[in-house]
């Protein structure tokens, strides 16, 4: 596969370009993986990038916008129609996890939200992976059933249903589920970077 040039500025500063890649590729039915296959990338390219951890370079950018396609003029003139709604059913909530951890989103289009809010379900030994992960925000939540266990930094704790967290998402964390029964956590995170 080939990689892919990164600058530390994107083209406009002032348009967040991963959620706006988000957005148009999910609008085209594409998975991350079926779009980096397009360009030919890894798919975790594609995932740095709508986490707001890669700013492609513009040459970069325009090879990933062809795999939609969808050309730069276009990708950056584009205003979607965001998505305002006030009220979902539990089943509008769309699911961004995989596996034995479900992670449903309220609400499907983030582009211009300052907020995501998550309802979490970590099946028996779910973890979030092996490795700790970052990002940009903040993030909390309440633990509804269930027992978690979470690291942030060099600190590591077993919450239980009623048990809360908050921290800053920039240090490095992990979620893994422990004990005998599924674990519920409804979570949010500001800007939603996850």
């Amino acid at each position: 596969m080939n990689t892919m040039n990164t600058a530390d500025t994107t083209p406009s500063d002032e348009i967040e370009l991963g959620p706006r890649l988000r957005y148009l590729r999910e609008r085209a039915g594409l998975s991350q993986r079926a779009l980096a296959k397009r360009v030919g990338v890894q798919n975790s390219t594609i995932s740095l990038i709508e986490s707001g951890r890669m700013n492609p370079s513009v040459g970069a950018l325009k090879r990933v916008l062809d795999g939609i396609p969808i050309g730069l003029s276009e990708f950056f003139a584009f205003e979607p129609d965001l998505d305002r709604k006030v009220f979902f059913a539990a089943e509008e909530l769309q699911e961004i996890g995989k596996g034995k951890l479900s992670l449903k989103q309220v609400g499907g289009n983030l582009l211009g939200r300052s907020l995501q809010i998550l309802h979490e379900t970590y099946g028996l030994n779910a973890d979030t992976g092996a490795q700790k992960y970052e990002h940009d925000g903040e993030e909390g939540g309440v633990v509804v059933s269930g027992r978690i266990e979470i690291s942030v930094g060099n600190e590591r704790k077993i919450l239980g249903a009623g048990d809360a967290y908050l921290f800053d998402s920039r240090k490095p964390h992990r979620f893994r589920q422990v004990g005998p029964v599924p674990c519920v956590i409804v979570s949010a995170c500001t800007p939603p970077t996850f």
